[in-house]
């Protein structure tokens, strides 16, 4: 094995690597177990001595229904195969010391004793600042069934957060923490991960007809006499590593720039390889361009079989799964969006490594908002998601639609941590609702501003934990810098409503008006002449035309108004929003046709784009094309439900 300390992979260090992992494991198909051993060392990062470590046995979420991650949600194992578990069979420091009495079990969450998913490792020492905490451990992981993420069907095995792992260990004042202290949160229903960047060295030995992909770089492939196979990885500078198995398995390579890409994906899906490979590609291509480099000379990523769905959808840095299906026509760009998305974890889960446990937002909400201008910037011209002949959609436009559909979309605000959100919020919150702010946020300030922010938001915090207080400061700053004060002293204004608050986002014209400007008609009184005055109606040549909008929703943004004229002439107007009510006056021979507020787009965060606009003049080829559409569109699912 090569040295945790030192450079296998990469020039120079992108870390502080205040962890690492030296793994030699054996999967065993026919007991659906990974045993083996780990070397793992921590670093004290603080000014404080430390006499114990946390560590996550992220496994045992599947050892019960009792756990956080059960009650919270729906998974159940397959029959008595199907639990998962992990334990530690033996734990010692450098010195040999016996450690195995000093562990327990421990609950940073909640009271739940059935959930088992953290570990605490009460130290005979303190281990001092800047000392080296070695931990010399065996373990032993089954791997559940149905696969949730992690887990095996059949011959297939996905094995992610399968062995004993250090929390983070975070200092005062460290993403705005007011103390030292460990972060290890337990394994939830809609929890992700938070963890150091590693080294790590893994050997895996499993039956020599697996064909199998990770995390890491391959170093060497091995054949033992038993039927066996030994593949050695090295992986620098990643937070977690994950690896796959089986012997369906069809492997496809390219490379892009310096990075060499693996593809493995089944037989019946070998006609979505280029699709696939392209779409990473432009991911690399464009988070390069207008967020940073990509900093490993690899990356592997996995299409699961239909056996391994459940494996779908997941990122692990320099691995992550896609998902597709069989038979997926080129008009559906479904297999290319989670590739995208799967792949942009790599930048703010991984390169970023945010808290996904307290920030959901920040890793999720920020990779579906580049998720979107990726795929509709690549694909449909604009349409990125689905283009039939009868019906096209964005990306962007999909996501909206998952926001303001939800009938929960004001339960809670947008930064609470995972397991927090209410009546199933999660991921409305988390993904939709983020991006949708974010995309409102580049409305405001503009297309190379938002790219200026997130370049400074890497610069900054590449491999540093940002928190979301950090990122709201860079963006603080770059407007500051590129915009002077357009939007006001700082931008917290914007985060107080759509992070910290819970309201919507709605705009509305509520009607228009044209009236003529008459003279004076009525009773003149002259001394003792009374007469009534009645112009000719023929000199009442000027219009007083009103707008009249108004602000249903709570968040306050500033928006464009577009006002036309029946002589063809347009003006753009700004309104604050501040008011709930506001009308634009005109006077002059022409009148006010049509209204629309934000004709640009830009506010996808608001709810209702249906009263953005009024008109007094209807246009009925456009409701006969809707109609045309909705009409296709039935006959289409009518078909496909009856084949």
């Amino acid at each position: 094995m090569f040295p945790l300390y030192g450079q296998v992979i990469l020039r120079t260090p992108l870390s502080p690597r205040l962890t690492g992992y030296d793994i030699n494991a054996t999967l065993v198909p026919d007991k659906h177990i990974v045993s083996g051993s780990v070397k793992a060392y921590w670093i004290n990062p603080s000014k404080a001595d430390v006499s114990e470590a946390l560590l996550h046995m992220y496994m045992n979420a599947f050892k019960s229904n009792k756990t956080d991650m059960c009650t919270e949600g729906d998974w159940s194992a397959a029959g008595k195969e199907g639990y998962g578990w992990i334990r530690i069979k033996t734990i010692k420091d450098k010195n040999g010391t016996d450690l195995l009495g000093n562990i327990q079990y421990v609950q940073p969450d909640d009271s739940n004793i059935d959930d088992q998913t953290v570990l605490k490792v009460t130290l005979p020492y303190a281990v001092k600042p800047g000392d080296t905490l070695w931990l010399d451990m065996t373990f032993e992981t089954k791997l559940p069934s149905p696969i949730r993420r992690t887990g095996f069907k059949d011959d297939y095995y996905f094995v992610g957060q399968w062995f004993p792992k250090f929390g983070v260990y975070e200092p005062a004042g460290m993403r705005q923490r007011p103390a030292d202290g460990w972060n290890c949160h337990q394994f939830h229903e809609n929890s992700e991960f938070y963890s150091n960047h590693s080294v790590y060295n893994v050997s895996v030995t499993m039956p020599a007809n697996y064909v199998a992909g990770s995390g890491g770089k391959l170093m060497s492939e091995t054949k033992n006499s038993d039927g066996t196979k030994t593949l050695t990885w090295r992986a620098e500078d990643i937070v977690d590593f994950a690896w796959t198995a089986w012997p369906g398995y069809k492997v496809f390579t390219d490379r892009w720039r310096d990075v060499d890409i693996t593809f493995l994906t089944s037989q019946p899906r070998t006609d979505q390889v280029e699709r696939q490979i392209s779409s990473l590609k432009n991911a690399l291509e464009y988070l390069d361009k207008n967020v940073g480099p990509y900093p490993w000379p690899h990356v592997t990523f996995v299409d699961p079989p239909t056996i391994g769905a459940g494996a779908g959808g997941m990122e692990y840095t320099t691995l992550f799964t896609s998902a597709s299906g069989d038979h997926v026509p080129d008009e559906l760009r479904m297999p290319e969006m989670v590739t995208i998305h799967e792949f942009g974890h790599a930048y703010f889960m991984g390169i970023m490594a945010s808290n996904e446990f307290e920030e959901p937002w920040l890793d999720e909400g920020v990779n579906s908002f580049w998720e979107q201008r990726i795929v509709d910037h690549y694909y449909g011209n604009g349409y990125g998601l689905l283009t039939l002949p009868f019906i096209r959609c964005s990306d962007l436009g999909f996501s909206r639609l998952q926001y303001v559909s939800d009938r929960s979309r004001t339960a809670a605000t947008n930064d609470l941590w995972s397991w927090n959100y209410p009546h199933g919020t999660y991921g409305v919150m988390s993904y939709s609702k983020t991006a949708m702010w974010l995309h409102t946020l580049q409305g405001l300030t503009g297309e190379e501003t938002m790219d200026h922010i997130f370049r400074e938001y890497y610069r900054r915090w590449a491999f540093k934990h940002p928190s979301g207080k950090d990122f709201i400061d860079v963006v603080n700053e770059v407007v500051k810098k590129d915009l002077g004060n357009k939007y006001g002293q700082d931008m917290n204004w914007f985060f107080d409503e759509v992070l910290y608050g819970s309201g919507i986002c709605d705009y509305s014209v509520v009607g228009i008006s044209n009236n003529k400007t008459t003279g004076y008609r009525g009773v003149v009184i002259e001394g003792d002449s009374i007469r009534i005055e009645k112009p000719d109606r023929k000199s009442d040549t000027l219009t007083c035309s009103t707008v009249k909008l108004e602000r249903p929703g709570d968040i306050v943004i500033p928006v464009e108004v577009l006002i036309h004229f029946d002589n063809g002439d347009e003006v753009r107007e700004q309104w604050d929003g501040k008011a709930r009510t506001k009308d634009y006056v005109f006077n002059g021979i022409h009148e006010v046709q049509w209204a629309e507020i934000d004709p640009d787009n830009k506010v996808p965060l608001d709810v209702n784009r249906v009263n953005n606009s009024y008109t007094l003049k209807t246009n009925k080829k456009a409701a006969r094309r809707m109609m045309d559409k909705y009409v296709t569109l039935m006959q289409l699912m009518i078909s496909t439900i009856t084949l």
